[in-house]
């Protein structure tokens, strides 16, 4: 299993010390570097500016929101990217939920799925510098209307590789199910070894479709898993219950919110709904409290090192290939300890 790391969301401006843990990564030999956006930093410009003080690890969006861009805009950043780094680009997408994409982007949301397929295929039209003539549901290239002197186009550049790898991410199983079947990879949230037979099915669905990219031989998994090492449990899970509390209670509507389903999905039914419903009124601090620690040692790998290890195994076995880790430069370097 390989280690990636992922530099997570901005708060008031950036997170402190990730410059300084990209480079560490990058010479420790993780395998790749994270950015995130949602409605506040973007995920391609930090990629650019950190990414261009390392040498070897991959940079890649986890993840680019489709919403906020084009797809013909999404494959010019591709093909650009991939250039400056010599080609270590990958370029991870997403639909994010229907409040950011409505609400922020003010785009529609339903039927992303559907949405997400006709997206993708003109991003790989425009890396593999074909003239871009599409006509979708959703998407149409050139536009039908307005001026009338639209036409079809190709990439003025020319692509450093015909294909970027293109990342999915998803929740839910027939948005895994997509990601095997157009995708080169995907990127889970909230991944538990529990559910590794869950998904192991989703995955099979996708890639048992006419035309999949991939089997599970080679598909890659990067999944963002929480590892600390810390003397007591209780007080590394107070590190990682407000980030739960938020995801579950607070990134979605209530009785739309796909990440407190993930987690429910674990066996969470009843805890899940306690704390979206202390999230919703207000009371966040105790939907914190209300977060289990078993409900954190399930998405996580956290405690003494020794107990990390232990567990390691249980997680190895699952479909990931690569465990997204955050933190200043020492988490970097004691993980990368663990996993020496």
């Amino acid at each position: 299993m390989k280690l990636g790391y992922h530099t997570g969301y901005w708060s008031s401006g950036p997170p402190a010390g990730v410059a300084e843990a990209v480079i560490e990564a990058d010479r420790l030999g993780f395998d790749s570097v994270w950015t995130a956006e949602a409605y506040g930093s973007d995920a391609l410009t930090p990629l650019a500016w950190w990414g261009a003080a390392t040498k070897n690890i991959k940079l890649a969006t986890n993840i680019m929101q489709m919403s906020a861009r084009t797809p013909a805009a999404a494959g010019m950043a591709a093909i650009t990217l991939d250039h400056l780094s010599g080609g270590r680009f990958v370029l991870g997408l997403g639909a994010s939920g229907p409040q950011v994409v409505e609400g922020w982007y003010g785009q529609p949301y339903p039927r992303p799925l559907a949405r997400t397929r006709e997206y993708i295929d003109i991003v790989r039209k425009v890396v593999a510098r074909e003239i871009v003539d599409y006509q979708g549901e959703f998407f149409q290239l050139p536009y039908p209307g307005g001026a009338g002197l639209g036409k079809p186009l190709k990439s003025t550049v020319h692509p450093l590789r015909a294909e970027i790898p293109i990342f999915l991410a998803a929740e839910g199983p027939k948005n895994v199910a997509l990601a095997a079947e157009i995708a080169d990879g995907w990127l889970p949230l909230f991944y538990s070894p529990k559910v590794d037979g869950f998904f192991r099915a989703a995955l099979a669905e996708g890639f048992a479709r006419p035309g999949a990219r991939h089997t599970l031989d080679d598909f890659e998994v990067a999944a963002s898993v929480p590892v600390l090492v810390h003397d007591d449990v209780e007080q590394a899970a107070d590190f990682i219950r407000p980030m739960l509390a938020l995801y579950i209670g607070g990134m979605g509507a209530k009785g739309a919110n796909f990440h407190r389903d993930a987690i429910a999905r674990l066996g969470y039914e009843a805890e899940c709904d306690q704390i979206q419903d202390l999230y919703l009124a207000g009371d966040k601090k105790a939907a914190i409290a209300a977060v289990p620690t078993r409900m954190v040692e399930d998405l996580a790998l956290i405690g003494p090192a020794a107990k990390i290890r232990d567990e390691l195994p249980a997680w190895e076995e699952t479909v990931i290939t690569t465990l997204l880790v955050q933190g200043d430069v020492n988490a970097v370097r004691k993980v990368a300890e663990l996993f020496s």
